[in-house]
């Protein structure tokens, strides 16, 4: 089998295994495990069909950075539910689903799934480093779009997009990207810095919407080609022109608040997928027994076994 790693924005999966899988499912203590079951089942069909020989969960260490804040004090803020002056703030987290995040480490790491993280970034630039740097083919599983940045079809980096659900998975490529919104992968950044994103609050450019943003782009390349022709007076409408030149301020900033990291130093162990030898997989299942998850744990396992031969 061909190496293939596959990278998983793990915040996403598990609010999506959590509003996915009924909260009256619990743990022998009475805790809930919702999260924990559906997201594990969800790495195990995920294995079965994409059959990826490396794989790494991929951390929010810090879900919304200082760094893009003090660029753009909007970003992320409707979630925030308090401001902390040390650390990252407290994202706007269900309770039933924050007490599971340690469970869903606990039973990762038990799997032996690797689990990286970086200082001041959030997954996607965990994400976007090892992607850039993988000398094999990459699935970068996710259910956010900002990710579609990173799709290379010469270097068969594509994203598994899980937004209508994991029975209707897509494979987004550059051409499905080119289908959607008029742009290639490579341009989507700047796309997606025209546009905005209320989700998260990312203000885009006042009168640009996805059609004008498209349109642009197709015509001067990039946002640099853009606002060089802007300057210039050069294939613009006048009022287009006042659009950019007024959001000036924003756009020096959003790009680098919208690209993701290609450059971590990250320190990545072994993420080779392999079969947990007969003690190491009884341990595992004894854990996850007590915690209420050890069916779908056992499910995971199995596709393991499997793909690692």
């Amino acid at each position: 089998m061909a190496d293939r790693l596959m990278l998983l924005d793990s915040a996403s999966l598990y609010f999506r295994a959590f509003y996915g899988v009924p909260d009256t499912v619990k743990a022998p203590d009475g805790a809930p495990v919702n999260a924990v079951r559906g997201f594990l089942d969800i790495i195990a069909k995920l294995v079965t069909m994409y059959e990826p020989t490396h794989l790494v969960a991929c951390w929010d260490d810090d879900w919304r950075p200082q760094w893009r804040v003090d660029l753009i004090p909007s970003y992320k803020a409707h979630r925030v539910v308090e401001v902390v002056e040390s650390g990252p703030d407290v994202e706007e987290v269900p309770d039933p689903l924050e007490v599971q995040v340690p469970v869903i480490r606990e039973a990762l790491t038990a799997a032996g799934i690797v689990i990286v993280g970086a200082p001041e970034h959030e997954a996607d630039d965990v994400i976007g480093t090892l992607a850039t740097i993988a000398t094999m083919p990459v699935d970068v599983v996710t259910g956010d779009r900002d990710l579609f940045q990173l799709v290379d079809d010469d270097r068969d980096v594509q994203v598994v997009y899980t937004a209508r659900g994991m029975s209707n998975l897509e494979n987004v490529t550059d051409d499905v990207v080119l289908a959607k919104y008029g742009v290639h992968a490579n341009q989507y950044a700047d796309f997606a810095t025209l546009r905005g994103d209320s989700s998260d609050g990312l203000p885009g450019v006042a009168g640009i919407g996805e059609k004008s943003a498209a349109t642009l782009l197709g015509a001067h390349g990039d946002l640099a080609g853009i606002l060089a022709a802007a300057e210039a007076g050069d294939g613009m409408s006048a009022s287009v022109r006042a659009k950019l030149t007024a959001a000036l301020p924003y756009l020096a900033v959003a790009p680098t608040v919208v690209a993701v990291a290609r450059d971590l130093d990250l320190a990545v162990p072994d993420s080779r997928i392999r079969a947990l030898d007969p003690t190491e997989r009884l341990d595992a299942v004894a854990l996850g027994e007590r915690g209420g998850y050890a069916t779908p744990l056992e499910r995971l396992l199995d596709a393991f076994e499997r793909v690692a031969g």
